[in-house]
């Protein structure tokens, strides 16, 4: 096991229930939440598809409050219009009911509180607790100060009217993007940057995708997110571990605003994996780069991307839920993940023949015109599956490296002289093959023993190779996709992103040959291809008149466990 991962678990050790155990308290007699029901939210922001550093965040939300029998709401973050859209307010919805979890009734956007928002912030600047200032983001970073050096504001004793005239008008869209902001009158000179008069709304004149242009001024995060959840009466706002330091801004605006109720904030460690990014705006630099076919291409760590790749709900939860919840970051390995997926499928997948570099195998003993049928197991590992009948002739078709002229030692498979099971019906002995003029084998030859059907030998005789096939008589030609890292770098977010992009992360095989029982397979269901991986079609190109698989996951599973 790598150490990233041990730290990980052994981590998950001491943090696994930190977050349920500060619930328990609060739910207990005496508690701050005595006699109330468990309430979480889960508040994405509408400007890019969910990725699986999402799906432990929701998780976290969802998960904690069915185990709780309390509520978890759904909420678009939708406070800044810049790259928001409905296209991904949909996406998101999609995503969260497809890995099972229901929001019921409570689905919210952030916007749906901007009067109120207006509301307390006009109230905060009668309080003398908030007020205009005409600083440029360049100045209030410069006069931001240090750690010895308290922060400047030359509008901090600006007059409570006037503020309230300026912020009316800021309002009413008589000023410049960047012109103006209103601030929050906390401490100057606090030792958490956060708390040194933080922004609360700034001027944007962009079009939202819900208000439309009604709003020219939007409230920033830190300020809408603790009255959206006060306002949706949320007991415990879950959320990731850079908002530690934010957190005595977020009971500050609970504090000095008349709110129904008082969220707890509770963070927790986000999710990292090697070879993949967490970042919504890296990764759309890569859907806008051309270098991914979309947000929902199979080698995107979207929940989408991973959908149209075969992940199962049920792979990502089990995921969510062994690698724990912590407040210490760290790195998981991709590999744990595919590890969860494998468990699943191993399970669930019907088998399913396939052959990927095809090459046509000719029994010529065999009758011309026979063609038989034989029952074999839809899934080994689950006999109640049933079977399903598949059909044999003379001629089949193999993988290419399962014939080789001259062996090397170990190899059991089709070499001249040398016998192998053609798995479920016969033993067929390698006899020669056929070449082309540039010398390359186009055809192998080989004669079956009647008295072997099953496999069995009625002899006694060994025979060490078995190797699958598909019936040339009735075999599909498909197109099979086969992905790889996205990165080659386990850490590309360490340097340039677009230099780090694997070249092979996507191999594409044409005229495969797979089974015809294919077709009557679910189009959202998963399957192993005999000694290949777990496949399965690709929802956005696969046709009846063109099927496209996607290689979920290979066999072998790279996951040390202890």
């Amino acid at each position: 096991m790598s150490e990233e991962l041990k730290n990980v678990e052994e981590t998950q050790e001491v943090w696994s229930n930190f977050i349920h155990d500060f619930i328990e308290e609060d739910m207990a007699p005496g508690g701050r939440f005595e006699g109330k029901k468990v309430h979480t939210r889960f508040p994405p922001e509408p400007n890019g598809y969910l990725h699986i550093g999402h799906a432990k965040a929701l998780y976290i939300d969802f998960a904690t409050a069915e185990k709780y029998n309390g509520l978890c709401n759904l909420r678009m973050d939708d406070t800044n219009p810049t790259k928001e859209d409905v296209e991904y307010v949909d996406a998101i919805k999609e995503d969260i009911a497809w890995l099972g979890f229901s929001w019921g009734d409570r689905f919210y956007y952030a916007s749906d509180y901007f009067p109120k928002m207006y509301e307390i912030a006009v109230n905060l600047i009668k309080k003398g607790l908030a007020y205009v200032c005409q600083c440029t983001p360049e100045q209030v970073r410069e006069n931001r100060g240090d750690l010895t050096t308290p922060a400047v504001s030359p509008y901090r004793d600006r007059p409570i009217e006037e503020s309230l005239d300026l912020f009316a008008r800021m309002k009413e869209g008589e000023f410049e993007d960047g012109s103006m902001t209103l601030r929050a009158k906390i401490d100057l000179a606090s030792g958490n940057f956060n708390m040194r008069d933080p922004v609360l709304y700034r001027i944007s004149h962009m079009h939202h995708h819900r208000t439309g242009n009604q709003w020219c001024i939007y409230p920033m995060y830190d300020y809408a997110h603790p009255i959206e959840d006060a306002l949706e009466g949320i007991t415990h706002s879950l959320c990731s571990l850079e908002f530690e330091a934010h957190r005595p801004l977020y009971d500050w605006v609970i504090e000095h605003s008349e709110l129904p109720c008082k969220p707890r904030q509770i963070e927790f460690a986000r999710l990292n994996i090697n070879h993949t990014v967490m970042s919504k705006r890296k990764l759309r630099l890569l859907v806008e780069n051309g270098v991914v076919d979309g947000w929902d291409d199979p080698r995107m760590p979207t929940l989408s991307g991973l959908r149209r790749r075969g992940y199962t709900p049920l792979s990502i939860r089990n995921f969510c839920e062994r690698i724990g919840v912590s407040k210490v970051n760290s790195v998981v390995e991709y590999s744990f993940l595919e590890h969860c997926l494998r468990e699943d499928l191993n399970m669930t997948a019907q088998r399913v023949m396939a052959v990927l570099d095809p090459i046509k195998l000719i029994i010529t003993n065999y009758p011309e015109d026979l063609v038989e049928e034989f029952e074999i197991e839809n899934n080994p590992k689950c006999p109640e599956d049933g079977t399903r009948t598949i059909t044999f002739s003379r001629e089949s078709w193999i993988e290419r490296s399962d014939f080789t002229e001259e062996p090397v030692k170990g190899y059991f498979r089709f070499y001249p002289g040398n016998e192998v099971r053609m798995k479920t019906t016969y033993i067929v002995k390698c006899t020669g093959c056929k070449k082309d003029e540039n010398g390359n084998v186009i055809e192998v030859y080989g004669e079956y023993d009647p008295q072997t059907r099953g496999g069995t030998t009625p002899d006694g005789r060994k025979v060490r190779g078995t190797i699958h096939w598909v019936d040339a008589k009735n075999a599909l030609d498909a197109e099979i996709r086969l992905y790889d890292n996205l990165f080659t770098q386990a850490d590309p977010e360490a340097g340039e992103l677009l230099e780090c992009i694997n070249p092979e992360s996507l191999n594409v095989l044409e005229h495969c040959k797979v089974e015809a029982s294919v077709k009557e397979l679910d189009s959202h269901a998963s399957f192993q291809f005999m000694r290949q991986g777990y496949f399965c079609f690709d929802s956005k190109d696969s046709k009846p008149e063109h099927l496209v698989f996607n290689r979920t996951v290979s066999l072998k599973d790279s996951f040390k466990k202890k």
